[in-house]
């Protein structure tokens, strides 16, 4: 097997298939957001191609699929070839059926905290709801993100890093006294 060289990157052919993926759907959703009629709250079935009552055009219908089935694409090449996608691009794709979120248009969001009576500052959740499966994704807002299981501490070392320690002085002190 031949070296790589230093500063390239190891599937760079993947990661550029994946970017292209993610442009050429996010192109195509906009493109079939200016078409679709009025902004009404967009719930469409993928039987009968139908936009809160209206009829989507044959364009907008094209495109919304061509967009869902480059998405889905983007998923499989990511899963096949072990790469991890982005939290950014994660967040904007429904898992669920593959529609580009975007707020507004495919997507509602609120905040949410069913802490008692919301008094939880950290207990807010994003949760974003895809107008086309009507399903939800919940993230997190308040709280730090946990850190990846090999760089988090053991329980041992976060047991001797919270051990209070004297200075040398006070201990010989101490020592001196008893």
């Amino acid at each position: 097997m031949a070296k790589s060289k230093a500063g390239s990157v190891p599937n760079r052919h993947i990661y550029s298939r994946i970017s292209y993926l993610y442009q050429a759907a996010t192109y195509l959703e906009s493109h079939n957001t200016k078409q679709s009629p009025a902004h009404s709250s967009p719930t469409a079935d993928d039987e009968t191609g139908q936009l809160g009552g209206q009829e989507l055009p044959p364009t907008a219908q094209a495109s919304q699929t061509l967009s869902r089935r480059l998405l889905t694409d983007l998923r499989t090449t990511s899963l096949k070839s072990q790469i991890r996608l982005s939290r950014a691009m994660k967040h904007t794709i429904c898992k669920f059926c593959d529609s580009l979120l975007v707020e507004g248009e495919t997507s509602t969001s609120t905040v949410e905290n069913t802490s008692k009576g919301g008094k939880k500052p950290w207990a807010d959740v994003l949760v974003v709801k895809c107008n086309s499966c009507e399903r939800a994704k919940r993230y997190p807002v308040g709280a730090p993100r946990q850190k990846r299981r090999p760089v988090r501490p053991t329980r041992e070392q976060e047991s001797d890093e919270k051990a209070p320690t004297l200075p040398k002085d006070d201990v010989d002190v101490v020592m001196e006294e008893g």
